[in-house]
């Protein structure tokens, strides 16, 4: 990526506050969300023994957030109603089919427990009412591996934390809905927001797929969470983007069958070096997007020979 993705973020927060530059907050909760403990789904309870509101996820989930409206709240009817998720559980329901880690820090860190499919639970003293996060396990190969190819999406990626000098293995959705808010900006119109949601997904899977990068220490990952990949914030989505990244999650762009590295910058005219036909324009896409074009129409005007299916 470039220097200017990140630039182009933080000025335009800073003009929004006359200087001063946002701080993303963590997601609101998902459309999806009604309260109910459905199968697919891992459920907080806010009392003991799965009584009180519940609380329903379809997936991982790295930080709840701490405050209304932005964080994920207890949804159904009972105790605990409306209530921030975050330090506040005593119970849990795993309809899911796979085991379910919850972590007593956020970003999945931390003390943890383990609730295996379908199985319901109290959270134990370590972790009643100081729960932080939650992860869906999968059995995606350790190492270096990936267990995506050209037509399926990589479960997890890694990301090497530059300033942590660490490497995270993060669920791949978790890392898309977070570097989308860090790439484009959030208030922009909803296909500008839906065609960075595609370029960003498509970098990270090219990457997941054909990446040979080790860290000094020798630890393998795929991309760096700066610009010299794309900028990963754990915490950073946000309503707009999630929404961006939820409507095209189906979406593949390819060429010749093949996952695009889809380069993008802020920049209107030649960016990077990079040849036309290889990248987007952010502002170009905010600027198509109010001229009423579809995202996928913004996307092959910018990425010469695409597919999207």
């Amino acid at each position: 990526m470039s220097t200017r993705i990140a630039r182009l973020v933080a000025a335009s927060a800073a003009l929004a506050l006359g200087g001063a530059v946002l701080v993303s907050a963590p997601a609101a909760s998902a459309a999806s969300r009604n309260g109910k403990c459905e199968s697919g789904e891992f459920c907080y309870y806010f009392n003991s023994g799965n009584k009180g509101s519940i609380s329903d996820f379809s997936g991982s989930v790295a930080d709840y957030g701490t405050a209304q409206p932005s964080c994920y709240d207890f949804k159904g009817a009972g105790n605990g109603k409306g209530k921030c998720v975050k330090n506040a559980a005593a119970s849990v329901w795993n309809r899911t089919s796979k085991t379910v880690r919850v972590y007593y820090n956020s970003n999945y860190s931390g003390k943890h427990q383990d609730f295996k499919a379908g199985t319901k639970g109290n959270l134990n003293s370590s972790l009643k009412n100081q729960n932080a996060s939650h992860q869906l396990l999968t059995s995606a190969p350790g190492g270096c591996k990936t267990d995506g190819t050209n037509s399926k999406l990589p479960t997890t990626i890694l990301v090497y934390r530059v300033s942590l000098n660490r490497v995270d293995r993060v669920t791949f959705k978790t890392y898309v809905k977070n570097v989308l808010p860090n790439e484009w900006v959030t208030s922009w119109p909803k296909e500008s927001l839906r065609a960075g949601a595609v370029a960003v997904k498509s970098y990270g899977w090219y990457w997941a797929l054909h990446s040979t990068r080790k860290t000094s220490g020798g630890q393998c990952f795929d991309v760096y969470d700066t610009t010299s990949s794309q900028v990963y914030k754990p915490g950073s989505a946000k309503a707009s983007t999630n929404a961006a990244v939820d409507a095209t999650w189906g979406t593949r762009m390819a060429r010749s069958g093949k996952i695009l590295q889809a380069h993008y910058c802020s920049t209107t005219t030649a960016c990077g070096g990079w040849v036309t036909g290889d990248w987007m324009s952010q502002y170009g896409s905010r600027d198509k997007a109010n001229a009423g074009w579809s995202y996928s129409k913004i996307l092959k005007a910018y990425y010469n020979g695409i597919v999207l299916d």
